[in-house]
């Protein structure tokens, strides 16, 4: 299986950040060209949950929709999904992301954090390249979240 990762600092605490993330209709707001929705199709949040994501007119002629099962929650820190359902499993299988939420220490980073993106997949369709893509589209909308806080 192959690994890609990558990472963004933002500017809110990192409790902030998780718990944007976690509330589908503060989720479904941050960027809209981007993610335009998000909801728990089955379960709350908890391992074992559904949860389906709509993906915005910026990325639509790329991924559409996905359907992810949740595997395992740090609270406040961590979410791991495995896509069961849409476009990105029809090219990568398996295609498990973990998003991450990490304080930065020091006097003058209280209110930063380290929002990191990491997704372990197998290349399932022949001449699909790695999820650049994907990568990109999911770092350019957790550095949304700054801008979004602001109106929070």
């Amino acid at each position: 299986m192959e690994t890609m990762k990558g990472q963004v600092v933002l500017n809110i605490p990192s409790e902030k950040a998780w718990e944007m993330y976690r509330n589908n209709e503060i989720l479904s707001k941050i960027n809209p060209d981007l993610l335009s929705a998000a909801e728990y199709i089955q379960g709350d949040g908890a391992p074992g949950s559904l949860r389906l994501f709509k993906l915005g007119p910026a990325i639509r002629n790329y991924v559409k929709e996905s359907v992810e099962k949740i595997e395992k929650v740090e609270t406040g820190r961590s979410v791991t999904y495995e896509v069961i359902g849409g476009d990105l499993k029809e090219m990568y299988d398996p295609y498990r992301v973990t998003f991450s939420f990490i304080p930065i220490e020091g006097d003058n980073n209280v209110n930063k954090c380290t929002a990191e993106w990491k997704a372990e997949f197998k290349v399932s369709a022949p001449a699909t390249p790695p999820p650049e893509k994907a990568k990109d589209a999911a770092l350019r909308f957790l550095k949304s979240f700054d801008n979004f806080q602001l109106s929070y």
